[in-house]
């Protein structure tokens, strides 16, 4: 077996190197082998893995074999453990007993913490603690469980649904839950995530990535206020596409737009992160063709500026959820209500395996956070509670419940296809 590699730390914080490697109570190749896949499945291994297993016996029973070879493949697969609910001590036992799972494997996991009040605007995902005082308690907690080397994905969509919120552009975020006071919602969300930030950065083998959204959400500039807001320059960086479909191609770019408008916004122009060139602008979101002006913006801008950075090393790092991008993000063929692209769409496909080698500069690694397979919601796209989702002919399960059929679709359709 390789050595285990190591890279840069970012500019924010100083620790000793570690490889982030992705585990969830599975054994994985090196990064340098250019995939980390699973090496043996135990008792104790999360429920998804049963469910997918459970799934797999059935299809090999009914003699569809190659199906069931490729959801042995997903289940063997790295995956990140989600924390979302329990007292302080349930969820620091949670968080231990992801770490005894590692230490057998002597990887890091990756753990995702979800537990902010009125997370997902109170939609298909909400839940979370009732308040700030409980959520610090909470996430001191899990910080508590921590022992060793790990990396946490801290409250996907916690930045791009803000309660209450007015964006750096004037917008006003459409985020306004039932019970959120308008007056103080949106200061707790970025209190709690930097208090959530400082609690595990004190740790000194952890990576802390904070909610970057995807570039078919927050424009650049937006994501970056947003970000330093939350702390990032105090954490590891930040993670993109998270439980999303958006191609890891533009999430490379998205991602370095976002770290150079960073520097740009505390750096160069301090303030101005509306000012940043973004998917929107000067290039089209939906012309790829035309992302080259966007680039060009920060030639100019930021990497020509006189306080420009001096290198990678002076930009916030990324990692990007690759779980189900392989086919990019869904467009109906028919029209609906709302479409909700996000939820359940069918037709897509695994991408890329969990790997530290990602070719990038900025981009620490490619990881699969959503558990592919697990549904996003029941997803009505907007034709009523009771409708059955016309994407699947059924109503999907609940937010975070097995669902066969995407499963199957996913492994089918993966890209670069599943090693088996």
């Amino acid at each position: 077996m390789l050595g285990r590699p190591s890279f840069p730390r970012p500019r924010a914080r100083v620790a000793s190197a570690a490889v982030l490697a992705v585990a969830l109570g599975l054994a994985v190749l090196p990064a340098e082998a250019g995939i980390l896949s699973g090496m043996g499945l135990r008792d104790d291994r999360p429920s998804h893995v049963q469910e997918a297993l459970r799934q797999s016996a059935q299809l090999e029973a009914s003699g569809d074999h190659a199906s069931a070879e490729a959801l042995r493949a997903l289940a063997s697969t790295p995956q990140a453990e989600w924390m979302t609910t329990g007292t302080p001590g349930q969820v620091r036992q949670q968080v231990r007993r992801a770490m005894e799972r590692a230490q057998s494997t002597d990887l890091p996991p990756v753990l995702v913490a979800y537990n902010l009040p009125f997370r997902d605007c109170s939609q298909y995902s909400s839940g979370g603690s009732s308040g700030v005082a409980e959520y610090k308690a909470w996430i001191d907690g899990f910080a508590e469980g921590i022992r060793g080397e790990a990396v946490v994905v801290l409250e996907p969509d916690s930045l791009g649904l803000i309660p209450w919120y007015t964006g750096a552009h004037g917008e006003p975020d459409a985020c306004r839950p039932a019970g959120a006071d308008p007056a103080t919602a949106a200061e707790d969300r970025f209190e709690m995530l930097s208090y959530a930030v400082d609690a595990l950065t004190t740790l000194p083998d952890t990576r802390v990535y904070l909610d970057g959204t995807n570039s078919g959400w927050l424009a650049v500039g937006d994501a970056a206020d947003r970000l330093v807001r939350a702390g990032v320059e105090r954490a590891d960086g930040f993670a993109l596409n998270v439980s999303n479909f958006e191609t890891t191609e533009k999430q490379l770019r998205y991602g370095t737009w976002i770290s150079k408008c960073i520097h740009y916004g505390t750096a160069v122009d301090p303030g101005d992160f509306a000012g940043c060139g973004s998917q929107y602008y000067p290039a089209t979101a939906d012309d790829v063709s035309t992302w080259g002006r966007t680039d060009a913006w920060y030639a100019e801008h930021v990497d020509s500026a006189r306080n420009g950075p001096s290198g990678p090393g002076d930009l916030a790092r990324f990692v990007v959820d690759t779980s189900r991008n392989g086919q990019g993000p869904w467009t109906p063929e028919q029209s609906f209500p709302d479409p909700q692209p996000w939820c359940n769409p069918p037709g897509r496909g695994l991408g890329s395996p969990p790997s530290t080698d990602t070719g990038h500069e900025l981009a620490d690694a490619f990881l699969w956070v959503k558990i592919p397979g697990e549904s996003d919601g029941e997803c009505h796209r907007g034709r009523g509670s009771e409708v059955p989702d016309p994407a699947w002919g059924r109503v999907a399960p609940p937010a975070g419940a097995w669902f066969p059929e995407q499963a199957l679709d996913l492994v089918e359709n993966a890209d670069p296809p599943l090693r088996r």
